[in-house]
């Protein structure tokens, strides 16, 4: 597959219905799906810096996963596109010489994506990131804290609702995506890749493992760049985006979310005078220093007795992936030892 192929993509059935113009329109010709809190973010930025590869501005459009629409939108957030023909529109800039890509790291978890996106782009080359599992789900418990997904600060009780959440019970108020609730269900990862090898040939699929991108950034990016035919030897810039924070107080928190949005009275009067006394981008610079250093700090140091219980639950997911990759993961991720 050469850059700009995607432009012969033919007809989907795809979430959204097509505009008439939809078919001529750039589609993209590789996806990073996942995992979150697994360097997808880091990966993101440093490949659309790269002058052969284009990639849009809003890193997760989410839209090839039918199965995670959110129950509402949150304020603040942007507006993801609903349609097949808006979604197409973010790739309108891309030039015919460059691979168009998108990042959404629901795609891996989503049962509907993988067929999604091949019924756009059967030619697609993905791209995953696993991570170890009770390291990756402690961190995503914190990332779904600070995107008031989750409240349950203790990660313990959070995995604890799953049964009751997946019923449509104790579900945070603000929680606009609850299918992410379901811990476990994001660490199934041999059924994840089942789902893309299903609809894809296997040198279309790359699986990276999140301590080989920590251990050697610049090496790893380079194979990547190998994988979607475009010169490997361009200078780049290593990174390390989205780190992990701990939400401090659920309450300031969410004082500071009122107040950005300016729901209710007291929040709308609050927002008005900051505005007033702070006119321009300056409420905005504001707001944004109080969640660095007020809301967000660094996470404590994990529960290592329930870190061993997660990795004792998910053993055998580990074995499995191990033999369904060819790779002794058991041992890299320190499983060896956990009966």
């Amino acid at each position: 597959m050469r850059p700009g192929d995607a432009e012969a993509a033919t007809a989907v059935s795809s979430p959204g219905a097509p505009a008439d113009g939809a078919l001529r329109k750039r589609v993209p010709d590789f996806f990073i799906v996942g995992h979150a809190k697994s360097g997808t973010t880091a990966l993101y930025e440093m490949l659309r810096s790269h002058p052969q590869i284009y990639m849009p501005e809003s890193k997760e459009p989410w839209f090839l996963a039918s199965d995670m629409r959110p129950r509402f939108q949150p304020r603040n957030s942007g507006s993801p596109p609903q349609t097949l023909d808006a979604y197409l529109s973010l790739f309108a800039d891309a030039r015919s010489d460059q691979r168009a890509g998108e990042a959404s790291s629901s795609y891996l978890w989503s049962r509907t994506a993988a067929k999604e996106i091949a019924g756009v782009q059967p030619a697609a080359r993905i791209i995953a990131i696993l991570r170890e599992p009770a390291s990756f789900l402690r961190s995503l418990h914190l990332q779904l804290l600070k995107t008031h997904v989750e409240v349950k600060q203790d990660l313990r009780t959070a995995i604890s609702l799953e049964d009751a959440r997946r019923q449509g019970r104790r579900i945070p108020r603000r929680s606009h995506r609850p299918q992410l609730l379901q811990y476990a269900d994001h660490v199934h990862y041999v059924d994840q890749l089942r789902r893309y090898h299903e609809v894809f040939g296997p040198d279309q699929v790359l699986v990276l493992i999140y301590d080989d991108f920590r251990r050697d950034n610049e090496g790893t990016l380079r194979s990547v760049l190998r994988f979607l035919d475009v010169d490997d030897t361009h200078p780049l810039e290593v990174m390390d985006a989205n780190p992990t924070v701990r939400l401090r107080s659920q309450q300031l928190d969410d004082l500071v979310h009122s107040l950005s949005t300016g729901r209710g009275p007291v929040a709308r009067a609050g927002k008005g005078l900051v505005k007033r006394l702070m006119p321009g981008d300056a409420p905005r610079k504001l707001l944004q220093v109080a969640l660095h250093r007020v809301v967000h700090g660094e996470p404590r140091p994990p529960d290592e007795a329930f870190m061993l219980e997660l990795r004792s639950r998910f053993k055998g997911e580990v074995v499995a992936l191990s033999d369904y990759l060819g790779r002794d993961l058991v041992t890299l991720w320190g499983y060896d030892d956990i009966g």
